[in-house]
């Protein structure tokens, strides 16, 4: 749990002159409860994958409320999901064009909601210092203090932009949201990314808060077919069993040699279904397989398709093996790998924020799975901090967040941002 004393950030007493006690005091202007209402709130509006027009209202008025310009910024993928919906943007604008801008991304939407709940997944119900609800931890939690870190910010005077996004389908299929931003150039000018993803929840080993998350693995998703020939299944030497082929197939890839990075691990396959016969007394002559793959940097589309077939040319199997990637709306829109080098200058404040707000060195992680900061982290080249609040039982029955934790991670966001633009 997070200490409520006001820490020693070195402006307790007289400042010196200008706006230096205006702009030290971002994170104190964080008020706990208004930012546990808030959370509460959020959670209280079901808001799964592609169903977000509720949340992002409430969003945007939210902000509108307090002045803060938000606007809607529109997303439409209609080939493949037939998705229409809305981000919600909004921008305080500092006093030097050639000041650092801090991009704040956080997602509204959440999975579906789980059976199993011996409560209403939306209740916010607060015990013990956590808060229950579908995606409360994931990550409800994290959007409630940026928005809050970035009210806190606009009533300062400050250089350097931030940059407020509250984006739709992470939990989908593509990242839509964030992809819309990317492609749109609403984030061009973003110099550093902060996303408030539950930090500690999936990394490459343990990590407790305080902790800055600086990377991630890169995911794609193997679609394969593969065709054998019918017989009568009292024969089975008359045809290729395509369901047998394609299990040789998934115990080889599971098998075959994977990529390794020095922060990120090494990458990981993981079979996630295979379809193919049930007819009665026939052999198979045809099965599907869905495998996914995380990688690392220096593992791309063309790697990973060529390890895959590799493989399948290796067994010579008797059947024909049709291997592809899982289409996307566009050819460059997957989940890429990316590492943020923490000696970056833009990233020296979040520890710098941390040793003066807890006393203490962050522990430093790395993401072992994907979300938008692979799209911000990888595709757009925008060094990106994974920074939020823990909890429980992610995208699951019970799933909680600490309500502390919300509250502190708001503060460091504000304190570092504020370190980076004034």
């Amino acid at each position: 749990m997070v200490s409520e004393q006001t820490p020693d950030d070195g402006t307790s007493g007289v400042e010196a002159e200008g706006v230096a006690s205006v702009e030290a005091d971002a994170a104190d202007r964080i008020d706990a409860d208004a930012t546990i209402d808030l959370l509460r709130e959020l959670v209280r509006i079901p808001s799964p994958f592609f169903e977000e027009a509720e949340i992002a209202d409430y969003i945007h008025d939210w902000l509108d409320a307090r002045g803060l310009d938000p606007e809607y910024h529109r997303v439409s993928e209609p080939d493949i999901t037939g998705f229409e919906g809305d981000n919600v943007v909004a921008r305080v604008e500092g006093t030097d064009p050639d000041a650092p801008t801090v991009l704040l991304n956080g997602h509204m939407d959440t999975v579906q909601h789980v059976e199993g709940w011996t409560e209403d997944p939306t209740s916010g119900r607060i015990e013990d210092g956590k808060l229950y609800g579908q995606g409360a931890c994931d990550m409800k939690g994290g959007l409630a203090a940026i928005l809050v870190a970035f009210e806190a910010l606009a009533a300062g005077d400050y250089r350097g932009d931030v940059v407020l996004t509250a984006v739709v389908d992470e939990e989908g299929p593509f990242g839509l949201g964030t992809d819309a931003l990317i492609r749109d150039g609403v984030v061009d000018d973003c110099d550093i990314a902060v996303v408030t993803e539950p930090a500690p929840m999936i990394t490459q080993g343990d990590i407790e808060n305080p902790a800055l998350v600086l990377g991630a693995r890169g995911r794609f998703l193997y679609e394969i077919t593969v065709t054998g020939t019918a017989a009568h299944g009292s024969q089975p030497e008359r045809g290729v069993n395509a369901a047998l082929d394609a299990a040789r197939l998934a115990a080889a890839i599971d098998e075959m040699d994977l990529g390794r990075h020095p922060k990120l691990g090494s990458g990981s396959t993981c079979l996630l279904s295979i379809e193919g016969g049930g007819e009665p007394l026939s052999v198979p002559d045809r099965c599907t397989l869905e495998i996914d793959r995380h990688v690392v940097p220096g593992e791309t589309a063309v790697s990973v398709l060529a390890d895959a077939r590799r493989v399948a040319d290796r067994l010579d199997l008797d059947s024909e093996v049709d291997i592809s990637l899982r289409e996307t709306p566009d050819p460059d829109m997957y989940f890429q790998p990316y590492v943020t080098d923490e000696t970056h200058p833009l990233v020296a404040p979040f520890f710098e924020s941390v040793r003066t707000r807890r006393g203490v060195d962050p522990d430093v992680g790395y993401f072992s799975s994907i979300g938008d900061f692979n799209h911000l982290g990888g595709r757009a080249g925008i060094p990106t901090v994974i920074a939020g609040p823990d909890g429980a039982n992610v995208h699951g029955t019970g799933e909680y967040v600490l309500v502390d934790e919300v509250v502190e991670t708001a503060r460091l966001v504000a304190d570092a941002t504020r370190r980076i633009i004034e």
